[in-house]
């Protein structure tokens, strides 16, 4: 009997091992988890990037769902995304708040003259605290938060077409419904 644990055993890890890997390469590398789903936006109050003497925070959207598109100007995969937002701000289907993200004002504003303003307001993160609170990886992300505050969806990457009619839409209409 103890013959044949010793050629079973090696076997056995080798198959645990073919498992895992298989289960490794059949996950979507650009989906990245996030552990904030379906728990309450982390607090902030970050000043306006057009109005900075105002603040906007997750306490002022409440009752409200919404968008947070973290950005910025340095980031190449915002420009793309960003006609995107644009068509979704010109629909009015909910308001757009955007996070912008380590970026001089100055910049920020210039480019958002540049390529349009989708936002309802941006807020200056200058330091990156809030984006980590997220728990962002980088540029650009989006959540969707419902009207009691809590994060119901989070994309990773530039939004396109195809996530915003297949992803993004059907959990904000879901969303609104409730």
């Amino acid at each position: 009997m103890l013959r044949t644990w010793r050629y079973f055993l090696p076997l056995a890890i080798f198959f645990g091992l073919l498992w895992f890997l298989y289960t490794g390469l059949s996950l979507n590398p650009r989906e990245i988890p996030s552990a904030l789903i379906n728990k309450p936006t982390p607090i902030f109050a970050l000043a306006q990037l057009h109005s900075p003497e105002k603040k906007l925070g997750n306490a002022d959207m409440k009752g409200k769902v919404w968008l947070l598109n973290v950005w910025g100007s340095w980031c190449v995969s915002c420009r793309y995304e960003h006609p995107f937002l644009n068509e979704l701000s010109k629909a009015q289907v909910l308001p757009i708040i955007g996070l912008n993200w380590k970026d001089k004002p100055e910049d920020a504003k210039a480019w958002l003259a540049k390529f349009g303003d989708p936002y309802t307001a941006s807020v200056s993160d200058l330091d990156g605290r809030t984006a980590i609170d997220f728990g962002v990886y980088g540029a650009p992300e989006t959540f969707v938060i419902d009207a009691t505050g809590m994060i119901r969806y989070k994309h990773t990457g530039p939004i396109d077409a195809t996530v915003l009619s297949e992803k993004l839409l059907p959990v904000i209409r879901e969303l609104k419904k409730s």
